[in-house]
């Protein structure tokens, strides 16, 4: 089920890069050949380029996108690797996941309860919204992980195929 989630996820916030690249046009065009600026527009692909980041953190991480040291880890056995992994994801990944959740908490609280806005003259309301995010990447990865370690155990102890 978490895998579907992130999955889910994954492939419908990829579409937000393409969003992304259009709007970047936009902003070049309308600045360079209309001689017109706007803050919003900058300021919605930099919402984009982090939603894009923090949603799709997961999904990559379901699918081994994450940069890995790979000169001894491809030729090592596949139980080797697969206790390489489950170290990892119980040492680095669990700890620093439940760190930022628990750490974001009250940040994202604080932006909702001012209703956190663009400090910028013509900026994008809803900073608080994009904020909001942070504890949801937190909660994503951190399940996403704990549905790794349990591939993992299963693959090693045989419950499961590759």
């Amino acid at each position: 089920m978490v895998d579907l989630i992130n999955d889910t996820i994954g492939r419908t916030i990829a579409w937000l890069t393409l969003v992304m690249v259009l709007v970047t046009c936009v902003v070049v065009i309308t600045r360079y050949v209309f001689n017109y600026g706007s803050i919003a527009l900058q300021e919605s692909v930099m919402y984009m380029h982090g939603m894009v980041f923090m949603l799709g953190i997961a999904f990559t991480l379901k699918d081994k996108g994450h940069v890995r040291v790979d000169v001894l880890y491809e030729r090592l056995p596949i139980k080797a690797r697969i206790s390489i992994d489950l170290l990892g994801h119980l040492l680095f990944l669990i700890p620093v996941s439940v760190f930022i959740l628990w750490t974001s908490i009250d940040y994202v609280q604080f932006a909702w309860s001012l209703k956190e806005t663009s400090s910028q003259p013509g900026g994008l309301p809803g900073v608080y919204l994009l904020k909001t995010i942070i504890p949801m990447m937190a909660s994503l990865l951190l399940l996403q992980g704990l549905a790794e370690i349990l591939k993992g155990l299963g693959k090693l102890f045989g419950t499961t195929s590759e």
